[in-house]
């Protein structure tokens, strides 16, 4: 199971883009809200969530996913509750990822400390003793995942899919949806 924690401000298309590709790819996934069963996205996109932090099972899951949205972010920074979950999270060796301004979440935690990892540009300042690496859309260290940007969701979602499934499910539905890196050109 992958949970995906949402919390008022959350950034809309790295916690739905993400989801959907991994539900394509047969991984069950469940929307988290932080404190409400509906909760807003930083583009004013209400989302349904699925269960409530507290309803979570963590013996079920797999990976926990944060998107980022400073709003979003700046909430689960407020809330133990949330703080303690990610932790938990850590500490048992599940799988954490983090989008945007979310792995600066996990440096304030320690969770990245002496980690490679990327976040929001000009957010590296906050990644504590991380090593960062903002050429990168997507770094893998560990069992911790950080994405840099919303324009890294589908990278971030593929390789997440990579991780659980192998790397020629998440090829499937590349292929699938015909996701292909660096295609965009302009209308003539």
């Amino acid at each position: 199971m992958v949970y995906i924690l949402l919390a008022d401000g959350f950034e809309e298309m790295e916690a739905l883009v993400p989801a959907d590709l991994l539900r394509r790819a047969g991984v069950e996934v469940a929307l988290v809200g932080l404190d409400a069963p509906v909760i807003t996205g930083s583009h004013g996109i209400a989302v349904q969530a699925d269960l409530l932090l507290e309803q979570v099972d963590i013996e079920q899951m797999d990976m926990l996913v944060l998107p980022g949205g400073r709003g979003g972010v700046e909430s689960m920074q407020m809330d133990l509750f949330a703080l303690a979950f990610i932790q938990k999270t850590y500490t048992l060796g599940r799988w954490l990822a983090a989008i945007c301004a979310a792995p600066t979440l996990l440096a304030h935690l320690g969770v990245l400390d002496r980690r490679h990892a990327v976040c929001y540009p000009g957010m590296e300042e906050e990644m504590g003793s991380a090593v960062a690496l903002p050429e990168r859309q997507v770094v893998v260290d560990g069992r911790i995942v950080t994405a840099r940007a919303a324009g890294s969701a589908f990278e971030f979602g593929l390789c997440l899919i990579g991780l659980l499934c192998g790397p020629e499910k998440a090829e499937e539905v590349r292929h699938a949806v015909h996701y292909r890196d660096g295609e965009a050109a302009p209308a003539r």
